[in-house]
């Protein structure tokens, strides 16, 4: 079992910036693509960032030049920095870890539970 935990979600205005991190502790072998997604109110989940291990970040355009997404390997941890917040990024933003299991050998993917991101006008 691996959990995620996520935090640094919050209120921001428009212009202001937040950090997200989101860290994945249990029967860990490796951890593969670190990402996060987001879910606005009566949409979709949609791609934010992700990052491969060893591997370049890709961004959705509406965030590219303002988020950045970075990752701590030792501490199983992915970061996100939103800067420039606008209104429209607000949503649950969620954290999905690719790894491989300790006990199984298995890979899986995880999600963690959200953090809420508000951005005021």
């Amino acid at each position: 079992q691996v959990q995620l935990v996520e935090s640094g979600g919050g209120l921001a205005q428009t212009g202001g910036s937040l950090r997200l991190s989101c860290t994945a502790s249990g029967s860990i072998f490796g951890v593969y693509t670190m990402a996060w997604y987001r879910q606005a109110p009566g949409k979709t989940r949609e791609l934010v960032a992700d990052m491969p291990s060893g591997g370049f970040p890709n961004y959705a355009d509406s965030v590219k030049g303002r988020f950045t997404i970075s990752r701590d390997n030792a501490k199983n941890t992915v970061y996100l920095q939103m800067n420039s917040l606008e209104p429209e990024d607000t949503g649950v933003y969620y954290c999905k870890v690719d790894w491989r299991s300790t006990i199984s050998g298995g890979r899986s993917v995880s999600w963690g539970r959200g953090t809420q991101v508000t951005v005021s006008s």
